[in-house]
């Protein structure tokens, strides 16, 4: 069954700054970056079991050839899987605690 894709703003916020600058660093590139946030986001309507963190039930998905993670969570009552942030993976993980 396939799961519908909600986005928090905070999430659609980080991902508008990663196309900012990587388009910034080189023309098209944030297009590139989009392109492959795109592919993973549609993958997880499929599949969102991914790893557990966080000591939650928040999941995280790599962003293939960019060093971003998806971090969000499933609502398998409802088949959502709601994407709440777009985290470069340098960023300290309590960044994503203090936005819960």
């Amino acid at each position: 069954m396939a799961y519908k894709i909600r986005l928090e703003p905070e999430a659609s916020t980080d991902i508008q700054e990663a196309i900012d600058w990587y388009n910034k660093k080189q023309s098209g590139l944030g297009r590139k970056f989009y392109k492959s946030l795109q592919k993973s986001i549609d993958g997880l309507t499929l599949y969102p079991f991914y790893q557990v963190r966080y000591g939650g039930n928040v999941r995280c998905l790599p962003v293939k050839n960019f060093p971003y993670m998806l971090h969000f969570t499933v609502d398998e009552h409802q088949n959502i899987v709601i994407l709440r942030a777009v985290f470069h993976t340098s960023k300290s993980p309590e960044s994503w605690t203090k936005r819960k």
